[in-house]
């Protein structure tokens, strides 16, 4: 009896945007920005935000916003600390710093709030 094959038809890759729930699950905040000049601070290196920061602010963007939720918030002002105190001193300034709280439903139906942090730097004129 001879051998005969048999072909495996596999799925196509999705290839859709990742969403930002996605990306939040992930840890890959900074990889879904909302708007051009928007920086996302999440779970990876404080370092790596610095980099996004200064890379917009090299491209011409004038103002640069750095949101982050929860345990961000730290690195978030660390970004900010870094980009105006050892990179960029004396051509940067914050232009504006928003604070507040955002009630999230977990998977099993538990509401917690979460605190976030909007922070607008700017380059001097």
């Amino acid at each position: 009896m001879p051998r005969t094959r048999k072909t495996f038809i596999l799925p196509l890759p999705n290839t859709n945007t990742p969403k930002r729930e996605d990306a939040r699950r992930c840890g890959n905040m900074a990889q879904v920005p909302s708007a051009a000049n928007v920086v996302l601070v999440g779970k990876k290196p404080v370092m790596n935000y610095v980099l996004a920061v200064l890379t917009l602010l090299n491209q011409g963007v004038n103002e640069v916003v750095i949101k982050a939720r929860g345990r961000a918030i730290s690195k978030a002002v660390d970004t900010v600390e870094i980009v105006r105190n050892r990179f960029l001193p004396g051509k940067i300034e914050i232009k504006e710093i928003k604070i507040g709280s955002q009630t999230i439903t977990s998977p099993d139906g538990r509401q917690t709030r979460v605190s976030s942090i909007e922070i607008v730097i700017q380059k001097k004129e």
